[in-house]
């Protein structure tokens, strides 16, 4: 079988230059050579977003990729986030605080299952971080969380914890909202 070199950060840590046989997915590689077992399986084919990763472009912007459909090779040099990425960790690695998305998410309980929960915390900051440099106006917030979350599946919660999770932290963080709006 035909393998691979991979080389990528993950959550901040350089992973290879390894061999890695050529049709392994991203979310196998994941799972199954860094031991990251957050990024989810849900459908397998690309449709509920449960597998979504954060992958960071050249210039610095961020998207979500999901890793059910996309192998290795396409991370290949890539800067990713997981879910295991977003909170802060001391020197021992625990973990010290949550992200705003996170912290949101768990106030609203969000999730029943969880399931479904890494791809909507994948998607919720890259939303934000993408506010952050183009702040929405105030009466366009609910159709900007629909155009970021509305494609993900959750088979439990009927998403609206998941949208005012969102929409609490758009309002409650400086810069994210126009002002005047």
């Amino acid at each position: 079988m035909a393998s691979l070199s991979i080389s990528m950060k993950v959550n901040g840590e350089t992973v290879g230059p390894m061999d890695i046989p050529e049709y392994t997915s991203m979310l196998d590689f994941l799972q199954e050579y860094l031991n990251l077992t957050g990024t989810k399986l849900g459908c397998g084919i690309g449709v509920c977003r449960a597998c979504e990763v954060i992958v960071e472009d050249d210039n610095g912007g961020l998207q979500t990729l999901r890793t059910c459909i996309n192998n290795v090779g396409r991370f290949n040099g890539s800067n990713v986030t997981t879910v295991e990425g977003h909170a802060q960790r001391n020197a021992d690695g625990k973990i010290e605080s949550l992200s705003p998305v996170q912290e949101a998410f768990l106030r609203h309980f969000s999730f029943q299952c969880g399931w479904c929960t890494p791809g909507f915390v994948n998607a919720a900051t890259v939303l934000i971080e993408r506010l952050k440099k183009n702040p929405v106006a105030k009466d366009k917030i609910e159709a900007t969380i629909d155009e970021s979350l509305g494609k993900h599946i959750c088979r439990c919660t009927g998403y609206v914890r998941y949208f005012h999770a969102v929409r609490d932290v758009i309002e409650s963080t400086p810069g994210l909202v126009k002002e005047g709006d």
